[in-house]
């Protein structure tokens, strides 16, 4: 018998909650149907899914194109994760000083639908002399933050990186690709759309070997400006009064640990 099957002969009734009336407002019939569906197969799995709200659920479902077994596969992982790296719930300032330090990732302003903007440097980015840990840690605390300040009924952000000054002492491979993971796999449909601004020709070889890490769905979410066209190819999105400084607009860069 497969997990959908397992699922509906689940009396949903026993320990689910009720769909959000966000989810219920901006869903389908099907994904109300599906979100029913999955919340029974994964607190059979591990009760602690409980504590997850029905957004939460719609987001790995849609990631999984409302395939039940495919999204409890995912769900499964991610609470597994959740448990083991982040047990305390949240990852706090004194977990990541070194990453902290060196100012690359701020927050400032909206799009035109609400998502907030979060702006990455990527030449003040090195790969950690102590390994990986660190860095996964940052990516968890910024998205955490990042996606706590998100007005109500909004779900993802929009995030700009600037690569302006971007050399080999940056090219963190396997920094890129934990921080792929950590928000393909544990953040599912978060990410809106992903600006990339001045590439220089050398980061173009080492994205070579960051694409095959991309999923389809998150390849779409990205754009490369033309340096000569980047404030009228964020203003699409982006109201001015909304921009940053750095590109034209108004708004001063906060850093993401005083956003």
């Amino acid at each position: 018998m497969d997990m959908q099957m397992q699922a509906a002969n689940v009396r949903v009734g026993e320990g689910a909650t009720a769909p959000d009336d966000g989810v219920a407002k901006d869903s389908t019939q099907i994904e109300l149907t599906q979100i029913r569906l999955l919340r029974a197969l994964v607190q059979t799995r591990d009760p602690s899914s409980k504590e997850e709200d029905d957004l939460m659920l719609r987001r790995f479902l849609r990631a999984r194109d409302l395939d039940v077994e495919k999204a409890s596969t995912m769900f499964l992982k991610y609470l597994k994760w959740k448990h083991s790296f982040v047990p305390n719930g949240s990852i706090s300032v004194s977990d990541v000083p070194n990453q902290l330090a060196h100012d690359k990732v701020f927050v400032q302003g909206h799009d035109k639908i609400g998502r907030p903007i979060l702006i990455v440097f990527g030449a003040k980015h090195f790969q950690s002399k102590n390994g990986l840990d660190e860095f996964k840690r940052f990516v968890v605390y910024v998205l955490d933050k990042v996606c706590a300040s998100m007005p109500a009924g909004q779900e993802k952000f929009v995030g700009i990186a600037e690569l302006k000054g971007w050399g080999y002492s940056n090219s963190d491979v396997r920094g890129y690709i934990g921080a792929l993971a950590i928000l393909q796999d544990y953040y599912p449909e978060r990410l809106g759309k992903l600006f990339i601004v001045n590439a220089p020709y050398i980061f173009m070889k080492v994205w070579q070997l960051v694409y095959p890490f991309i999923d389809e769905k998150t390849k779409k979410k990205i754009v490369f400006m033309e340096k000569n066209k980047v404030k009228s190819t964020l203003l699409k999105d982006i109201d001015e009064s909304q921009l940053p400084e750095i590109f034209g607009g108004p708004l001063p860069l906060v850093p993401i640990q005083h956003s």
